[in-house]
C-alpha cells in the first residue's frame, strides 16, 4: 500500500454513525439487479458493514467477504452484524486482497477509490479476484460537484478545506468524474456508467446530514489533519462546524451529493 495514504474521514463516532446509514437502497441501487441467491461477493472498504449485510441477505446462501484496512471498524462491523451466517469480515487492503484469482462473482467498493493513491491498481486487483462473467461495481462521490442552498461561505470553505486535506492524503475527492478513466487505465472496457444522488432537505434528512457533518468537521481526525497540515486553525474549524449548524437550521436547506457508478464486466 502506498505510504502516503491516510484515510481523511477517520473513524470517529460521527463518521461511523453516518456510514452506518448506508444501505443497498441508498448506495447500491444501481447494482441491486445483479444480486441473486448463491452469489459469492466481496465488499471492499466495508466500514461498519451495513451494505455488506444487505448484500449478504440478498445472496444467501451465497457468501459475502467484507474487508477493510482498519481492525477497529471491523470489530464494530462484526458486533453489529452478528448472527448473519454468510457474512465474514477480514482485514486487507485494496492492493493485496489475498484471494486467489477468479474468486468472486461480484466485487463492490463504495466510496473507496476516492481515498486511494493508486485507484487504477485497486481496480486491477478487483478484476483479478472477479471471475470471468462476473462484475465489479464501484461508486464514488464528486466533492467539486456538491451543491447546496443556502450558499453559505462557510460551507464553501469547508469544501475547499476537505479537498485540500484529501489530496494531502493522496486521495482524489472528485473521484466520481474520474471513475471511467480509471477503469479504462486498468484495462477494463466493458463498462456501464450510471449516476445518482443523495439529496437532503428539510424533513428529508437535512437535520441528520448537517448535524453529522458539524460533528465530523470538529470532532474527527479531519480536524486534526487540517490543523496538522497547516491548512486551518482551530478557530476556523470551529467556525466551519457552526456553518454546518446554520445550514441545518435554515427552513430552505437543500444539499445534493452526486455520485458516479460503474458496473464493469469481467
Amino acid at each position: 500500500m502506498p505510504t502516503a495514504e491516510h484515510y481523511t474521514h477517520g473513524y470517529a463516532e460521527a463518521v461511523l454513525t453516518s456510514h452506518s446509514m448506508r444501505t443497498i437502497d441508498n448506495s447500491f441501487a444501481y447494482g441491486r439487479h445483479l444480486l441473486r441467491p448463491g452469489l459469492r461477493a466481496l465488499d471492499l472498504g466495508c466500514g461498519p458493514g451495513t451494505i455488506s449485510a444487505d448484500i449478504a441477505a440478498q445472496v444467501s446462501p451465497g457468501q459475502v467477504i467484507a474487508v477493510d484496512v482498519d481492525a477497529g471498524v471491523l470489530e464494530r462491523a462484526r458486533a453489529t452484524t452478528s448472527g448473519i451466517d454468510n457474512l465474514w469480515f477480514l482485514q486487507a487492503n485494496a492492493y493485496q486482497l489475498g484471494f486467489p484469482d477468479d474468486t468472486f462473482d461480484l466485487t463492490h467498493a463504495h466510496q473507496v477509490l476516492q481515498h486511494l493513491a493508486e485507484p487504477v491498481a485497486a481496480l486491477r486487483e478487483l478484476a483479478r479476484v472477479t471471475r470471468p462473467g462476473g462484475t465489479i461495481a464501484v461508486r464514488d462521490a464528486d466533492y467539486a460537484a456538491l451543491s447546496w442552498y443556502p450558499e453559505l461561505p462557510g460551507l464553501e470553505r469547508w469544501r475547499q478545506l476537505y479537498r485540500a486535506v484529501a489530496r494531502a492524503n493522496a486521495g482524489e475527492p472528485d473521484a466520481g468524474r474520474h471513475l471511467l478513466a480509471w477503469a479504462h487505465a486498468a484495462g477494463l472496457s466493458a463498462v456501464e456508467v450510471h449516476s445518482s444522488t443523495w439529496t437532503f432537505s428539510v424533513g428529508d434528512g437535512a437535520d441528520w446530514w448537517g448535524s453529522t457533518w458539524a460533528e465530523r468537521v470538529t470532532d474527527s481526525s479531519f480536524a486534526d489533519q487540517a490543523i496538522g497540515l497547516g491548512l486551518a486553525t482551530g478557530t476556523e474549524i470551529a467556525a466551519l462546524g457552526e456553518a454546518w449548524r446554520e445550514w441545518t437550521a435554515d427552513p430552505d436547506a437543500v444539499f445534493v451529493v452526486p455520485h458516479t457508478e460503474l458496473l464493469i464486466g469481467c
